[in-house]
């Protein structure tokens, strides 16, 4: 893996939250991502951008991101290995006391960082989650989403409420990594808030991110990601064909919920 930016060799100074932003051929949206972080009222963090060898103009755009703010670093996957290995490669190098993860065409609120590491630190949580909408590419949204105020790990079995581009957690918690495997950032999220115990929704009157719904994505496909669902349920969490079927008959409906 190479890397580039002024601070390629992190500072002494403590972070207060490492930000992981896996990118492939994102030269169309990037560059909007980018901003929405250096734009965070709380300026202890650092971005990680982590390329997964872009064929675009991924790699200049985000180099020279890095070249004007010494909190952006560009760091390039030594070959294609997916989300999930990219953050992967986001989290070995993470300095932060936190972690949030933001996708190279998602965005986020002003304060997002700021009220996230106010209100998790007030309330002693190791895991945070926050509203966020669901936006199309053209700028209209299409449905906002509000997770539930607390969920422990028999709640999230229930549908994916965490929102991976909203959550947040405690490095003191240990090492969970993402696994190449459909849906892993629910699969992550699974794995932290079962090590945490719980985790608390962040309070605000505004949905914190922004969710691009692409036409065509991989989530799109309501078949594939049931399937995906099932084996998380039966081959990932072990549970009993009862219990996968009933958590199965609550993720549709959430998942409907969800698109409203």
């Amino acid at each position: 893996m190479s890397a580039s930016g002024r601070n390629s060799i992190h500072a002494a100074t403590p972070v207060c939250v490492s930000v992981i932003m896996p990118a492939y051929n994102a030269a169309t949206t990037i560059a909007r991502s980018i901003e929405s972080v250096l734009a965070q009222t709380l300026a202890s963090f650092e971005l990680l951008v982590i390329d997964d060898c872009s064929s675009d103009d991924t790699p200049a755009i985000a180099r020279r991101y890095a070249d004007q703010d010494a909190r952006v670093t560009y760091l390039r996957q030594s070959a294609n290995g997916g989300v999930a290995a990219a953050r992967n490669a986001g989290l070995d190098r993470a300095t932060g006391e936190f972690i949030a993860f933001l996708d190279s065409d998602d965005g986020w609120h002003p304060r997002k960082l700021e009220l996230q590491v106010a209100q998790m630190r007030q309330r002693g949580a190791q895991v945070s989650y926050a509203g966020y909408q669901r936006v199309s590419e053209d700028g209209r949204v299409l449905s906002l989403v509000k997770p539930p105020a607390r969920l422990t790990h028999a709640d999230l079995l229930r549908s994916n409420f965490i929102g991976n581009l909203t959550g947040a957690f405690a490095r003191s918690l240990g090492q969970p990594r993402f696994r190449r495997i459909g849906h892993e950032d629910y699969v992550f999220w699974l794995e932290v808030i079962r090590l945490a115990g719980s985790a608390i929704r962040i309070e605000h009157d505004e949905p914190l991110a922004y969710y691009l719904v692409r036409e065509g994505s991989v989530s799109a496909n309501k078949w594939r990601a049931a399937r995906w669902q099932w084996r998380i349920y039966r081959d990932i969490e072990s549970l009993s064909l009862p219990r996968a079927l009933s958590c199965m008959v609550q993720y549709v409906w959430f998942a409907l919920a969800k698109r409203r």
